[in-house]
C-alpha cells in the first residue's frame, strides 16, 4: 500500500509532464506550420524531379521562407498526412515572403510553377525552330544527338519529313522540368489538329490529293506574304496556276532549295539550276513543305479566294502588299511600276518586307526574277 501511495504521485507527475510536453510540441509544430519565415524578398525555389519532402523543406528553411523544417515535417506527417503523401511537383517556383508555410506547401503540391515561354515564328524552317529550342534556357536537352528523321520516329511518324509539321505558336513550359522533346510534341500535335480541321472544312475540288500536299502549299503561301488579308488571294493565284498546269515559280521554294548557299540574293542561275524545290524548273508542288505554316496560312490554302489572277508582284511601297494580275500585259505593267518605284526609292528607305526583285511572268524573261508568277 505504501509503495502504491509512493508511486502514484510519480506517475501523476510523469503523465502531467507528458501532457505538458505534448501541448508544447503541438504548439511548436502548429506554429511551424503557420508562422512565416524571415525572408523579406521574393525567392526562387528549384525543385528537382523526384525531390523528397524533407529536401524541399530544408531548402525552404535555407531561403528563410519557413522557420523550422524539422518541426514542419513533424506537423505534416502527424496532422497533414495527405499533404505529406502527395509530394511536391518538380519545377521552378517564385515564392513571395510573408506567406504561411502551409500556403507555400499548397503551391508546391499543386505545381503552380513559374512558366517560361518559347515562341515559334510563322514561316521559320524546322532547322530554325530546333536552333531556338536549343538556345532556350530552362529546357532539358534530349535532342542533341537526334536527326530530324529520328525526331519524327520518336513522335510516331517515321516516314514523314519534319519540315512543316510543327505549329508556330507561343508555348509555355516549366523551366527545369520540361524537355525540348515535350515542346516539339506539343507543336507537332497542334499542327496535325490545325491541318485536319482545315482539311475537313476545305473547299470542294481543290487540286490536292491529301492533307500533306495542302501543307506544302500552305508553307509557300506563308513565305510569299506576311499580310493576313492577302493569304487567301495568294493561295488562289497558286491554285489557279496548278489547275492550268503552270509552274508555280515561287522564289521562296528556290531559296529553300539553295539551303546554306543562299546569300540574300537570287540570281538567274539559281532560277535555271534544277533541284527538287525549284518551282521554276519543275511543275507541281515541291516534295515537302518549305517552312512551318501557321494555322491561318493552312486555312487560307484550303479556302482560297476566288480570283482570276495568275500573277502577283510586290507593290514596293513598304506595305508588304502585292499587285495581282490576270494577264501577262497587266502583270508587266505592275512590274514596271514596281521597278520605277524601286529606282526612285533610296536604299535606306526600303522596307525589309520589300523583295530585292520583282515578280516576272514567263512571257517576260527580260525582267528581273519572278517572285510568284
Amino acid at each position: 500500500m505504501k509503495i502504491r501511495q509512493a508511486v502514484a504521485p510519480v506517475m501523476l507527475a510523469l503523465l502531467l509532464a507528458a501532457a505538458v510536453t505534448g501541448v508544447w510540441l503541438w504548439k511548436t509544430m502548429h506554429a511551424a506550420a503557420l508562422t512565416p519565415g524571415a525572408a523579406t524578398q521574393v525567392r526562387e525555389l528549384e525543385v528537382a524531379q523526384g525531390a523528397s519532402l524533407r529536401t524541399v523543406l530544408r531548402e525552404l528553411e535555407h531561403l528563410e521562407l519557413i522557420g523550422n523544417a524539422r518541426q514542419l515535417e513533424w506537423y505534416l506527417r502527424c496532422c497533414r498526412k495527405q499533404v505529406a503523401a502527395a509530394g511536391v511537383k518538380a519545377g521552378r517556383y517564385r515564392i513571395a515572403p510573408g506567406q504561411q508555410p502551409l500556403t507555400i506547401l499548397r503551391q508546391l503540391v499543386e505545381g503552380r510553377v513559374v512558366l517560361e515561354q518559347i515562341t515559334v515564328v510563322e514561316g521559320w524552317t524546322f532547322a530554325q525552330m530546333r536552333a531556338a529550342i536549343a538556345r532556350k534556357p530552362g529546357l532539358q536537352t534530349t535532342l542533341r544527338d537526334l536527326s530530324d528523321a529520328g525526331i519524327m520516329t520518336a513522335l510516331g511518324a517515321p516516314d514523314v519529313p519534319a519540315e512543316g509539321q510543327f505549329a508556330p505558336d507561343t508555348y509555355a513550359f516549366s523551366p527545369g522540368s520540361t524537355t525540348d522533346m515535350q515542346i516539339l510534341r506539343l507543336a507537332y500535335e497542334a499542327q496535325q489538329r490545325n491541318l485536319q480541321q482545315a482539311w475537313e472544312t476545305r473547299q470542294a475540288d481543290l487540286p490536292f490529293a491529301s492533307p500533306s500536299e495542302a501543307l506544302v502549299m500552305a508553307s509557300i503561301v506563308e513565305k510569299e506574304t506576311g499580310l493576313a488579308r492577302e493569304r487567301a488571294r495568294v493561295a488562289g493565284v497558286f491554285i489557279n496556276r496548278l489547275r492550268r498546269g503552270m509552274r508555280l515559280q515561287s522564289d521562296p521554294t528556290v531559296i529553300y532549295g539553295l539551303g546554306s548557299r543562299y546569300d540574300g540574293n537570287i540570281r538567274k542561275r539559281d532560277l535555271t539550276t534544277d533541284n527538287p524545290y525549284n518551282t521554276y524548273t519543275r511543275a507541281g508542288l515541291p516534295p515537302t513543305p518549305i517552312a512551318l505554316p501557321g494555322r491561318d496560312a493552312i486555312v487560307a490554302t484550303l479556302n482560297p479566294e476566288k480570283t482570276d489572277a495568275i500573277f502577283f508582284v510586290a507593290i514596293g511601297d513598304g506595305s508588304g502588299g502585292h499587285y495581282f494580275s490576270a494577264t501577262v500585259a497587266e502583270h508587266n505593267r505592275a512590274v514596271q511600276r514596281y521597278l520605277e518605284r524601286l529606282r526612285s526609292t533610296p536604299p535606306e528607305a526600303l522596307s525589309v518586307d520589300d523583295p530585292p526583285a520583282a515578280t516576272v511572268p514567263p512571257a517576260a524573261p527580260q525582267e528581273p526574277r519572278q517572285a510568284a508568277p
